[in-house]
């Protein structure tokens, strides 16, 4: 009788070989949906190498766009098989970055053990040879150097008295022996940045007003109440959170300052909002971000300073969501926490305006005709002159001057 293959003739069998077909099949995992706006992203570095084991929904590898940093997690447990693309290359939506062998996750654990006990044998045998650094001198062979040529003497003398670190230019001055450049290519990120910043400022035409206001009020009230807030909600309170207050109380007034400008070929429409979503600067190692607080004109002070101490944990722990950085009608620079004493901030499109926080000095000013000392800090407003004149953009910086001279105001509004 002629040899029957069992896996076929036998029902039995051949579901059990379907079973082990299944468990030993291998999973391609894609790079998944990241945003409406995003469709591609740079594969920045894989978490996980081949032979590694992997379970279901753990990192594999990490996706780096434009806005944020995705990671790629594993739909279902195995092992690392193959690596489909290379760190550093462009990969898109629904491309395979990885291949995974289903159902091997023990056997990949025995095989790095063995690895490991043979690394370990290997590392405890004796070496024949010897360092170099431990060789006596009179057993190395010597090798007697060639003579140079009068013509090879001459060419090494030129070379050694024309040595960039030996020559000294017009003046004496020495150039210094460590004259190295580097170049590194730009992350998606501050591609991103340069390209919306370069946009702004070619399309709106972006002006700046400054005044400048006495925080003795705003001091005084931090001092008063930062420690019992702490203590009561866990909130450190600052500054921004009274500015973004003074900010939605001015729009109230200013309502431009809060819109924006859409349409075709430069926008013919302006959209008002009766909300604030408020986008706050964060500077993160990979570039500036700018997360939003929602609906801020329903929040108290308190409230306002935990969301922007969240977003800022978020954005330093590369945490940030598509849903963080979406949207935004005002934004708030504070360059003052790194010492900045004056600049002019750029409009993130398409909002209109943007304020400019800057650092606290003690200064000089006239207090009811008399000379004193007052922290005092510079306010920035850059805004978008085809919305908003001159007019109601110095009114605007003037109503946040007064509300943060004396914050009681905020509570008669």
């Amino acid at each position: 009788m002629a040899d029957r293959d069992p896996t076929v003739s036998d029902p039995s069998l051949a579901h059990m070989a379907t079973i082990t077909d299944r468990t030993a099949a291998d999973f391609i995992v894609t790079v998944p949906e990241m945003a409406e706006s995003i469709s591609e992203g740079t594969l920045k570095q894989f978490t996980k190498q081949i032979g590694d084991s992997v379970g279901r929904d753990e990192e594999i590898a990490t996706i780096e766009t434009d806005k944020i940093d995705v990671s790629v997690n594993s739909p279902e447990s195995g092992t690392i098989k193959e690596l489909l693309v290379k760190e550093e290359d462009t990969v898109t939506v629904g491309q395979g970055i990885a291949k995974i062998e289903l159902g091997t996750v023990g056997n990949t654990k025995d095989k790095g053990a063995e690895e490991g006990e043979k690394e370990s044998t290997t590392r405890h045998e004796p070496t024949v040879s010897q360092p170099k650094h431990e060789r006596i001198p009179e057993q190395e062979p010597k090798q007697d150097a060639p003579k140079p040529s009068s013509e090879n003497a001459r060419s090494s003398s030129v070379q050694v008295d024309h040595t960039p670190a030996e020559q000294a230019p017009q003046g004496g001055q020495k150039l210094p022996s460590n004259r190295q450049e580097r170049r590194v290519k730009m992350n998606r990120m501050r591609l991103r940045i340069a390209e919306r910043l370069k946009q702004s400022q070619n399309t709106a035409a972006s002006l700046t007003t400054f005044n400048e206001v006495d925080m003795s009020s705003l001091v005084e009230f931090r001092k008063l109440y930062k420690d019992d807030v702490l203590k009561k909600t866990s909130v450190k309170l600052g500054f921004m959170s009274a500015f973004s207050r003074a900010c939605i109380l001015a729009m109230k007034e200013i309502p431009a300052v809060n819109a924006s400008i859409e349409g075709p070929n430069g926008g013919d429409t302006i959209v008002y909002r009766d909300y604030v979503d408020i986008s706050v600067a964060v500077a993160t190692e990979k570039g500036l971000v700018t997360p939003v607080v929602r609906n801020a004109e329903e929040l108290g002070l308190v409230e306002i300073e935990r969301a922007i101490a969240d977003l800022g944990k978020k954005a330093r722990d590369n945490k940030l969501t598509i849903e963080d950085m979406a949207g935004g009608t005002f934004t708030i620079s504070n360059g003052g926490v790194f010492g900045s004493l004056m600049g002019t901030p750029i409009i993130n499109l398409p909002q209109c305006a943007v304020l400019g926080l800057h650092a606290i000095r003690d200064r000089p000013v006239a207090v009811n005709g008399k000379i004193e000392i007052r922290p005092i800090m510079y306010l920035a407003l850059t805004y978008d002159h085809r919305l908003l004149d001159g007019r109601e953009a110095v009114t605007f910086l003037v109503k946040v001057k007064e509300y943060i001279e004396d914050p009681r105001r905020m509570l008669l509004v």
